[in-house]
C-alpha cells in the first residue's frame, strides 16, 4: 500500500494521531489533593499532589480503548515507582525518588487548573525539593497540557523548568527525571513490546541507548494499548540514553551515564527546561503513528 494512501486510511480510522481531525471535550476538576481529567466524559487520569506523597504524579493513566490504566502504582518489588512521575535521587545528599519522606520530598505548593473545557486542559504547579536539615537544592515549575489528537490517542505535554537554589551535584544514579512504570500486563515479560525510534526492541537493545522516543505496548484482550514518551530536541542532554526494563519501566535520563565524571554538576541560579510528550494510545507504534507524531513534536 502506498504511504500516502495508508496515512489516509489510518487517519479515517482514527488511528494516526498527527493526521486526525478529532475534537474532544476535556474537563479538569480539582478534588482535594488531586486534579481529575475526563475526555468526552470518560475518566482519563488524575494529577495527585498530596502532602504525604513523595512527589506529585499521574495515576491512573487510563487507555482510550480498555479504560484501564496503562501504568502501575507501587508494586511490592518497586514501591518507589509511582505511575507517571518526575524526580531524582542523589541530589546534594538527598533522595527525591525512592520511598522515605525524610530522605527528601518534592512538595507541590500551588497546583492549579489554568484551563479546562474545550479541546484541552492545562494544569500548572510549583514544587519545592525539600528534606529535613538541608537547604532546598531545587524548585520547579510545571505545565501539563492534556489533549486528545484522536479518539484512540490521548496526549500529555510535560513542560518542567528546574531552578537551582544552590550548586547542585547529582551523583550517578538510575533513579532520575521523567519516568513511567507500565502496567504488568503490557510489559515485555508478559508478551508486550518496547521499541525505540531506531527500531530497537526490549531491554537488551534499548538500555543505555540514546533515542528520541520509546513506545511500550501490549495486548489487552482484543485490543492493543500502550504509552510512549518523547523527548523534545530542545532538552539538555538530548537525545538522552534510556533506562529501560522488560518488567515495564522507561526513563530518558543522562544521570546514569554522566560524561567525564561520576556526577553531574549544575551551578546555582541555572534554569533547565525539560519537555516531554506522553502519548497514551491504542494499537502498535505504527498504528498510533508514533514516529510521525514525533516529527510534529520536534518542530513545536
Amino acid at each position: 500500500m502506498k504511504t500516502s494512501l495508508r496515512f489516509t486510511l489510518l487517519a479515517l480510522a482514527g488511528l494516526l494521531a498527527p493526521y486526525s481531525l478529532y475534537s474532544a471535550k476535556i474537563i479538569a476538576e480539582k478534588n482535594g489533593s488531586r486534579i481529575n481529567i475526563t475526555i468526552d466524559g470518560k475518566f482519563f487520569t488524575s494529577y495527585v499532589f498530596s502532602q504525604d506523597e513523595k512527589y506529585p504524579f499521574f495515576f491512573p493513566v487510563n487507555g482510550p480503548a480498555s479504560g484501564g490504566s496503562v501504568t502501575s502504582m507501587r508494586n511490592a518489588e518497586y514501591p518507589h515507582h509511582s505511575s507517571l512521575f518526575f524526580g531524582c535521587d542523589m541530589v546534594n545528599g538527598g533522595n527525591y525518588w525512592q520511598e522515605g519522606l525524610e530522605r527528601g520530598r518534592i512538595i507541590s505548593v500551588n497546583a492549579c487548573i489554568e484551563k479546562q473545557g474545550g479541546d484541552s486542559a492545562v494544569i500548572t504547579d510549583e514544587c519545592i525539593w525539600s528534606r529535613p536539615g538541608a537547604l532546598s537544592p531545587v524548585k520547579d515549575t510545571r505545565i501539563f497540557t492534556i489533549t486528545a489528537p484522536s479518539n484512540v490517542v490521548y496526549q500529555i505535554d510535560v513542560d518542567i523548568t528546574l531552578e537551582m537554589l544552590a550548586d547542585v551535584h547529582i551523583k550517578k544514579t538510575n533513579h532520575s527525571l521523567f519516568s513511567a512504570r507500565l502496567a504488568a500486563d503490557l510489559s515485555v515479560n508478559n508478551g508486550g513490546t518496547m521499541i525505540n525510534a531506531e527500531n530497537m526492541k526490549g531491554e537488551k537493545d534499548t538500555f543505555g541507548k540514546k533515542s528520541s522516543w520509546i513506545d511500550y505496548y501490549g495486548k489487552r484482550g482484543p485490543v492493543t494499548e500502550g504509552l510512549a514518551i518523547m523527548e523534545h530536541p530542545s532538552n539538555p542532554w538530548y537525545p538522552s540514553p534510556w533506562f529501560t526494563r522488560d518488567y515495564g519501566f522507561i526513563s530518558p535520563t543522562p544521570m546514569y551515564w554522566p560524561e567525564n565524571s561520576d556526577e553531574i554538576f549544575i551551578k546555582e541560579g541555572t534554569k533547565l527546561r525539560l519537555r516531554y510528550r506522553v502519548l497514551v494510545h491504542s494499537g502498535s507504534h505504527v498504528e498510533a503513528g508514533i514516529a510521525e507524531a514525533f516529527e510534529k513534536y520536534r518542530s513545536e
